[in-house]
């Protein structure tokens, strides 16, 4: 939407001025095919080559019913295609492992993440949880759904509890009571909820490795100082310090 612009500017700087190799976010809302295609062909000359295709929030925000945008693409499983005609992307598309709020049914939710497959999705970053299980069992239900594409787990370190529970009832994620216990009479004491968020978060993340799981998703939330730190719990080094391992 009203970012498009800023982001395609520091996804191209990124690639210019940095060995990192960024995933440009992109959505559909507001805005016609045409538009949507140009900026997917700038991204593709930039020497940009992974976009996360989402369809976007409704303009009147979550909650409201979403309309595709006169001229534009109809949802993500179009944005997909549309993406994929343009250049061989990657393309990372949503996942929720605790049903889209949107969706009438865990089954629906998985049908249309197969949809996004089928369109030419080749990885899906799934919404936050807290609960190792949920995940899992999610994994196990889209694998026997036939869907092989790799499913990477979303983790948000929380710092401030409230705002994060107040998000995750939005966005259809389970905060589990334990979770509340961790935080309970940190109210007035940020150093040590960032402490607390370090260690909830990596504790998380060495669950999931001792399950098997190599790759994750961090939601900074614009804290990167503390993923930074997780990262660092977790073995991830700077080129050249020992332990060499990737997150997405």
């Amino acid at each position: 939407g009203s970012t498009r612009e800023r982001t395609h500017a520091t996804v191209e700087r990124l690639v210019k001025e940095t060995t990192l190799k960024p995933a440009a976010h992109l959505t559909c809302v507001a805005a016609t095919k045409d538009q949507v295609n140009e900026v997917i062909n700038d991204y593709w000359s930039a020497g940009v080559r992974h976009i996360v295709a989402l369809r976007g929030d409704p303009l009147g925000g979550v909650g409201t019913r979403y309309e595709s945008h006169p001229g534009g693409y109809e949802g993500s499983p179009e944005l997909i295609a549309g993406i994929r005609a343009i250049g061989d992307f990657e393309v990372s598309v949503s996942a929720y492992p605790e049903r889209h709020p949107e969706s009438p049914s865990l089954d629906a939710d998985i049908d249309m993440l197969k949809r996004k497959v089928d369109a030419g999705a080749t990885r899906a970053i799934t919404q936050f949880f807290f609960d190792n299980d949920v995940y899992l069992r999610y994994l196990d239900r889209v694998r026997d759904a036939g869907i092989t594409i790799p499913i990477v787990p979303g983790i948000v370190p929380v710092q401030n509890f409230k705002q994060t529970a107040g998000f995750a009832a939005r966005t259809g994620a389970s905060v589990p009571d334990w979770l509340a216990k961790r935080f309970e009479g940190l109210e007035n004491d940020p150093a040590t909820r960032k402490l607390i968020a370090a260690a909830v978060a990596a504790e998380q993340a060495l669950d999931l490795v001792d399950r098997g799981v190599t790759d994750f998703h961090f939601y900074t939330m614009n804290r990167a100082d503390l993923v930074y730190a997780i990262c660092h719990l977790l073995g991830l080094r700077p080129q050249g310090q020992g332990v060499q391992a990737v997150a997405a």
